[in-house]
């Protein structure tokens, strides 16, 4: 299956939103809107698109109503999705969906591209839990975010949980990228991971956790 989904957000307007395959969006409040799941998506051998466009002195708000689960195929392991934001001159984007869990078995390859330009403010929280509860059969999850401020690089990186890990042991992630500020975090120690705030030459910080189980997610 092919899921293509469409946010575009202008000042003094609601949100438009257009959707084709297993994911939808609803309007939630004036300037936030919630994905639903309409399928069982991502199976192995689905792709999903999505493009967020937020235009000058716009504001959006994504979440999600739940979790999603990516499954292996029964001919293909392998799922992908394409995360595509663009934030013009002062919009402000603030997008936390619920956490995606990769089952036994399944494969994911996500990939995130941000353009920003200085005046914009973004918060950005990917959450990934590989593994279900039970499950002996491993997933594996890649996921590479790439990030510009005005055509010019402020981050670009790539993570991978599961099966191939070269840590050999993280299957949870908590990625949040800020711009053009960010908080001062401090992990918890018994969260049962390692967490990381890295400032960004440019402005802005990436905070990345990994460990074994989401629910140990620092706070």
């Amino acid at each position: 299956m092919r899921t293509e989904l469409v946010l575009e957000a202008e000042r003094g307007r609601l949100p438009r939103i257009s959707s084709a395959g297993g994911l939808a969006a609803r309007l939630t409040a004036p300037d936030t809107v919630h994905l639903i799941g309409t399928a069982m998506t991502p199976l192995g051998g689905d792709q999903i698109d999505v493009r967020v466009f937020v235009g000058p002195g716009a504001r959006l708000t994504v979440r999600s109503v739940a979790a999603t689960i990516a499954l292996p195929g029964r001919v293909d392991p392998h799922s992908a999705s394409k995360w595509v934001f663009e934030i013009a001159d002062d919009g402000y984007f603030d997008c936390e969906p619920e956490p995606m869990i990769v089952a036994g078995r399944a494969s994911h390859d996500a990939v995130t591209d941000v353009s920003l330009t200085a005046s914009s403010t973004v918060r950005l929280c990917e959450r990934v839990q590989v593994g279900r509860a039970g499950e002996r059969e491993q997933g594996f999850w890649r996921g590479t975010l790439s990030t510009t401020v005005d055509k010019t690089p402020l981050v670009v990186h790539t993570l991978e949980l599961g099966q191939g890990d070269v840590l050999g042991v993280s299957r949870a992630l908590i990625s949040e990228l800020e711009y053009p500020g960010a908080e001062e975090v401090v992990f918890d120690d018994t969260a049962g991971g390692n967490g990381v705030c890295v400032p960004l030459a440019r402005g802005g910080a990436l905070r990345t956790w990994l460990g074994t189980e989401l629910v140990h997610a620092p706070h």
